[in-house]
């Protein structure tokens, strides 16, 4: 078994900078389209190739994923905790299958509840709305033709 004080521990991860710095211009995610540097990293809020959205590069980082379909949809908020030692454990998620509002507001009180990143509120939120947007079902076109005359 590994002790904290061995010397065969790994005590300090690389800074958010130095691994920014490794990724900015080599990442198998960055994703190069009309000019733009976009990331599928699935950490990224707003999937922008930036060191504020990166969800590689930034020790704390939030994600939103939804599943189901347009009756029982939940979303998933992950949240990226600090894990040296299990980086597979690093992430937790906490499933929301309340309606819009109420997951809207969990979403803001983990975000600016003072634990976690404010600046990431925002954008969390932008996200929901285009996710939740994307389950619900598309209303039918109204039929365009002739009317019949009376």
């Amino acid at each position: 078994a590994f002790r904290s004080d061995s010397p065969h521990t790994l005590t300090h991860m690389a800074s958010s900078d130095l691994v920014w710095q490794i990724l900015r211009n080599n990442s198998s995610f960055m994703v190069k389209r009309d000019g733009l540097a976009l990331s599928s990293e699935p950490m990224n809020l707003m999937n922008k190739h930036s060191y504020k959205y990166s969800g590689l590069a930034n020790k704390k980082a939030i994600g939103l994923e939804i599943s189901g379909d347009s009756t029982r949809s939940s979303v998933a908020l992950s949240v990226k905790a600090v894990s040296k030692r299990a980086p597979g454990k690093s992430v937790a998620k906490l499933t929301l299958k309340k309606d819009f509002r109420r997951v809207a507001k969990a979403i803001t009180a983990a975000t600016q509840g003072g634990q976690y990143r404010a600046d990431l509120t925002a954008a969390a939120l932008a996200r929901l709305t285009k996710l939740t947007a994307s389950v619900k079902p598309k209303k039918s076109a109204p039929k365009t033709g002739r009317r019949s005359r009376k």
